[in-house]
């Protein structure tokens, strides 16, 4: 039980180590961007800045790819659990890809272009579902791992770039409302467990 214990923390604590890195390669990238885009701002807006759309592309598939591992692999555990990462996958992917279209369009995209790219990186979430489907029932319990990597990346994104957008608003009606709704999430987690 202790050795079980301190895998799903460890594998936690790597998960939110895997998305702190990422974020800051990304945030790194960003920045560097805008010095090369002001350096050669006489070489056009697409030229300087459209690599960060493909590295968009790319890093959003493979958040795609975990989503669908995470999902497949949540309904091995059982169907709340499986419901509930569903309904948690769906609800912070709708904001996403409005972002992702958003920054693709930014630097350059057509409107086609940044919604292809967008289906095609969301695609990549059937691939994932396959992948733990196969494993799943391969005997490989991969869930056990794959479960604790993604608690580590939703923690480190809530904790990270949730909470403090939340706390951007100093509005108390906002703020009474922000409230509300995390009560209403915990809520929804235990009638969950209950049901379960």
């Amino acid at each position: 039980m202790t050795s079980n214990l301190t895998l799903s923390m460890s594998l936690i604590f790597i998960g939110f180590l895997i998305f702190f890195i990422l974020e800051k390669f990304l945030l790194w990238h960003h920045g560097h961007e805008g010095e090369v885009h002001d350096e050669q701002s006489d070489l056009g807006h697409e030229h300087g800045t459209k690599h960060i759309g493909y590295l968009n592309i790319v890093s959003d598939g493979l958040h795609n790819l975990i989503d669908g591992l995470v999902i497949g692999g949540s309904y091995f555990v059982s169907t709340e659990v499986g419901i509930a990462t569903t309904i948690a996958v769906v609800l912070h992917e709708i904001p996403q890809e409005i972002g992702d279209f958003g920054l693709l369009l930014h630097v350059g995209f057509s409107r086609a272009q940044a919604l292809l790219a967008n289906f095609f990186s969301a695609l990549v979430a059937f691939l994932g579902l396959f992948i733990a489907i196969l494993l799943g029932t391969g005997g490989g319990n991969i869930i056990v791992y794959i479960l604790p990597l993604a608690a580590g990346g939703f923690l480190y994104i809530a904790g990270s770039d949730l909470v403090p957008e939340l706390h951007k608003t100093s509005d108390v009606h906002k703020s009474v409302i922000q409230l509300l709704a995390i009560m209403l999430g915990f809520a929804l987690m235990g009638l969950l467990l209950l049901i379960e």
